[in-house]
């Protein structure tokens, strides 16, 4: 790949009424996209650490939370908060959305990481059931509603804020740092928790080493604070603000003027995130509790599997910047489609970890596929005044929709048909409804951005 612009055709009128885009983008220089490559990456790393840590400890976190003589019972209430979190993220899309949209794209990300680092910090000081009863699962589900809200906001924001800052025929290779960065969280989280599994008894475990991932949180917080704070806003948002054209209210604008788009990009995100989390949450819990695996030596794997993978997301990004959005995209989903049965048939007739951790990083692989052109491709269906608060409002419904309801799906389905194939299912059903999304929309990637 070169650093060589191929000339830009401005796009025609969408299929939603979209107007036509502005040809005369302004400057964006490699420099100022590998700053906001960099910038936007760690800091949706740094949230997503904030956000999956839950996930990766709910095994420990569910007897203490939601005591029972079952657990698999226990383990469903567990997942089940991690499902509410979502619930938020449309409201937190909506509100972080707004003032990216009206106040700056730099403002919403400075913002979005500190929330998300406080109610962390907050959720490792909980109390548990045994010290205050009834009082440990509603506090637990109140702070899973304000990171839920933070994380609304973020990765449609860090999305836009690099878009909005690459070379248009780089906005594949430079949008993959924002998967990269929520998908690479995932593993520094497990790569953490197993760390402290390794040092701790299972006795320390669950009384206060469950709660150091947490408390962590708050001084990553602050580094990504500080590389935040020293970003310029975008040239797109700049531009749009010295011509007055930052509009009042971008909900209101999008529901009315692109509808047809938030829809497309809730179908691609339900594909994204319905697949992409049965393996970065609901693995390790089918692994531990379904599958005997020991704690450390999942937590480890799926940290090394989901490191390794994200490696490969930039190559994802170079194929979709030369191939186009559309192709990379439909053949993922048809892989997701071909490999989900076997990879479940795998995991559960392996007693070996090596074998368990080649299954995670062709799955994770596979994930980034399917996640690397998406994000660029959500930035092209909207016009700049309302791009921040469209993306984020379609990607958090997709997300609600498969997103944190796939590992409570997941283990439900096996709870109910007793069938630990049950959840590849899932996988195929959601990658489908991604597919025919896809017959709807048109090749966005040789576009300059709606202006």
């Amino acid at each position: 790949m070169t650093n060589v612009e191929r000339p830009i055709r401005a796009e025609g009128p969408a299929s939603d009424g979209r107007g036509a885009a502005d040809s005369a983008q302004p400057t964006r220089s490699p420099e100022m996209a590998r700053r906001a490559a960099i910038a936007g990456g760690v800091g949706t790393l740094i949230e997503y650490y904030d956000f999956a840590v839950y996930g990766f400890l709910a095994v420990v976190i569910a007897p203490l939370f939601f005591p029972s003589d079952s657990p698999g019972v226990s383990i469903l209430a567990t997942l089940a908060v991690f499902g509410v979190a979502y619930v938020a993220r449309p409201l937190g899309g909506i509100f972080f959305g707004r003032l990216g949209d009206r106040k700056g794209r730099r403002s919403a990300l400075v913002a979005t990481v500190v929330c998300m680092g406080i109610a962390c910090g907050v959720l490792g000081l909980l109390p548990t059931h045994s010290a205050v009863g009834v009082l440990a699962p509603i506090l637990l589900v109140m702070i899973r509603l304000a990171q839920g809200f933070s994380a609304g906001g973020e990765v449609g924001g860090a999305a836009t804020y690099i878009a909005e800052s690459a070379p248009p025929n780089r906005r594949g290779f430079f949008g993959s740092f924002t998967p990269i960065g929520s998908t690479l969280g995932f593993a520094v989280a497990a790569a953490v928790v197993g760390m402290i599994a390794l040092l701790t008894t299972d006795e320390q475990m669950e009384s206060w080493g469950w709660r150091i991932p947490f408390l962590l949180a708050l001084p990553l917080a602050l580094i990504c604070l500080r590389v935040r704070l020293k970003l310029e806003d975008t040239p797109e948002f700049e531009e749009m603000a010295e011509n007055q054209e930052v509009t009042k209210s971008p909900l209101l604008d999008v529901v009315r003027n692109n509808p047809l788009s938030v829809l497309k990009v809730i179908g691609i995100a339900i594909a994204m995130n319905g697949s992409g989390y049965i393996g970065l949450t609901y693995f390790s819990v089918y692994l531990i509790n379904d599958l005997g695996f020991s704690k450390d030596s999942v937590y480890w794997t799926s940290a090394i599997a989901i490191a390794l993978a994200c490696a490969t997301f930039p190559v994802s990004g170079m194929m979709t910047d030369r191939f186009g959005r559309k192709p990379v995209l439909l053949f993922g989903y048809v892989a997701f489609i071909v490999i989900a049965l076997p990879a479940f048939m795998i995991l559960g007739a392996t007693g070996s970890i090596v074998v368990v951790g080649l299954v995670y990083f062709v799955y994770m692989t596979l994930n980034g596929v399917v996640q690397v052109p998406a994000f660029p491709l959500f930035t092209e269906l909207f016009p700049r005044a309302t791009r921040y608060t469209g993306v984020s409002l379609g990607f958090n419904i997709g997300t609600i929709a498969a997103g944190g309801t796939a590992p409570y799906v997941a283990a439900q389905l096996v709870e109910s048909t007793g069938s630990s194939m049950s959840p590849a299912y899932w996988v195929v059903g959601v990658c489908l409804i991604g597919a025919i999304t896809l017959l709807s929309i048109r090749e966005t990637s040789r576009d300059a951005l709606p202006a």
